[in-house]
């Protein structure tokens, strides 16, 4: 009797009515008009920022601890206004580097497309996990088609497969480890790598974090175009075999970061094949110059290679956070990274659609697919053909500006979009003068370059990349340069 009456009790207590007065309010799911409202003030916010970028000065490098110190606060307990909140974000977007501007010219410029902005947008909105094909498959296809994109502009055959990442750092990760399962045994610390000083320093990195000692990593030496030399490889190779080493894996690279020099990636991938190494090349930044004639002509023998990481997030304009790792045997990406789960037993197998979280560290990830793809598809591949053929032409004019004035070294000619230079003054400290050169032209705070040191030398570099940049900032950055350089040498 009393379970019965107990049941009744929790029956009524179902089936009656909440009072409209009591029901709760839920904060974190907001109304259409509060979504509404909120999503016009961000893109308002946003629009604006885009359209006064060609004004903003490139860099703000004043006050930046102060600016910093301003964020330290503790959490709220209570709700703050949205408009007032966007206020903030926007003074904090102004401190520091402005890479999203036509100035910046330092490091590896990442433009941001406002098509891939819509797109991250839409994506954290839909919030779908992507890292299983059976949980969102015509998203994962949309992930997928894009990479196969990037498969084809290197000629990979239909068994290659992809990865998108955070960024090139992840993707050469990954590229030794898939080398390193294909290659070596699970004792494998007697394996050798082997690059130059050039390349990019996540390489090294990255063997480390795959279980090398930096003793693994081989340096082969480069000719004056800063650019492996394929025989010293060849050599040192043998040499290391002889020692009782298991050579498996040289990285060259498609543009380096320092100079944007293209090791010979034919004749590396020859003695690859000959030596049965793994040749994974790092085209993070030169890599979407594929699309265009002279980028081919500069990459001959890309196409060889087993595996190449590019980043979109460079030379495709795309936000931060987008690298792309390809292996032209697919299934040795997948066998480096897939585990089994007893958890993940209800999810249908790999078949045409591929399952993310087997070729990638990750296992949670944001669909990085739509950032891509969106772009891609609403303008076309001429329109990024043509923006980096623009960026080609714009590096060539810049390099014949400081060739032609006086006191102006440039040891290397561009094959990318770098120009590395260095200026010669009368008397004095060379390299005390370059460094004073470097804060005198971003003192401008129209354009913004950085430095590097190669053989010793203190080196200027400015990179153009951004789709931004056009012919009237470097026309104005090589005013800025030779101005700059006359003022400190009288």
């Amino acid at each position: 009797m009393h379970g019965s009456v107990g049941a009744a009790l929790i029956d009524s207590a179902v089936v009656a009515p909440m009072d409209p007065a009591a029901r709760p309010s839920y904060p974190l799911e907001p109304s259409a008009d509060e979504m509404r409202s909120e999503a016009e003030i961000a893109s308002s916010f946003l629009m604006q920022f885009i359209e006064d970028l060609p004004g903003a000065p490139a860099s703000d490098l004043e006050e930046l601890a102060e600016a910093a110190a301003d964020f330290r606060e503790p959490p709220p307990e209570d709700p703050s206004a949205f408009h007032d909140l966007m206020e903030r974000v926007g003074a904090a977007a102004g401190k520091g580097f402005l890479t999203p501007g036509p100035g910046y010219l330092a490091y590896i410029p990442g433009g941001g497309l406002w098509a891939a902005a819509v797109a991250d947008f839409i994506a954290a909105g839909i919030n779908k996990y992507v890292g299983v094909w059976h949980a969102a498959p015509t998203l994962v296809q949309i992930e997928a088609t894009a990479i196969r994109w990037l498969c084809e502009l290197f000629g990979y055959p239909e068994e290659a497969r992809g990865i998108l990442t955070s960024g090139g750092s992840l993707s050469n990760f990954s590229a030794i480890v898939a080398a390193r399962r294909s290659k070596l045994p699970d004792d494998f610390l007697d394996g050798t790598i082997y690059l130059t000083d050039q390349v990019h320093a996540s390489v090294t990195k990255s063997a480390v974090l795959a279980g090398f000692p930096e003793r693994a990593v081989r340096t082969v030496p480069r000719d004056t175009r800063l650019r492996m030399d394929p025989e010293a490889l060849r050599r040192m190779v043998r040499e290391d075999r002889a020692k009782g080493s298991t050579p498996f894996l040289v990285v060259p690279s498609a543009g380096t970061t320092n100079t944007g020099a293209v090791d010979p990636l034919e004749d590396i991938a020859n003695v690859a094949a000959d030596e049965g190494l793994w040749m994974h090349v790092d085209a993070a930044y030169g890599g979407p110059f594929q699309l265009t004639e002279r980028g081919r002509e500069a990459f001959i023998g890309i196409e060889l290679a087993d595996s190449i990481t590019l980043d979109p997030h460079k030379a495709m304009f795309l936000p931060y956070g987008t690298g792309a790792l390809l292996v032209r045997d697919g299934p040795r990406l997948r066998e480096a990274h897939a585990v089994h789960a007893e958890y993940l037993q209800d999810l249908a197998e790999e078949g045409e659609i591929p399952n993310f979280t087997d070729y990638s560290p990750e296992l949670s990830r944001d669909f990085r697919g739509l950032r891509l793809w969106l772009p891609i598809k609403l303008h076309g591949l001429g329109a990024f053909r043509e923006a980096l053929d623009e960026k080609l032409d714009l590096t060539r004019f810049l390099d014949h500006e400081l060739r032609r004035a006086d006191g102006f070294e440039l040891p290397w000619q561009p094959e990318v979009t770098v120009v590395a230079f260095r200026y010669r003054p009368r008397s004095g400290d060379a390299e005390a003068f370059n460094r004073r050169l470097l804060e005198q032209i971003n003192g401008s705070r129209r354009v913004f370059l950085s430095s590097t040191m190669i053989d010793g030398r203190f080196v200027i570099r400015a990179c153009i990349v951004s789709h931004r940049t056009h012919r009237d900032r470097i026309e104005e950055a090589a005013e800025i340069i030779r101005k700059a350089a006359f003022d400190l040498g009288t």
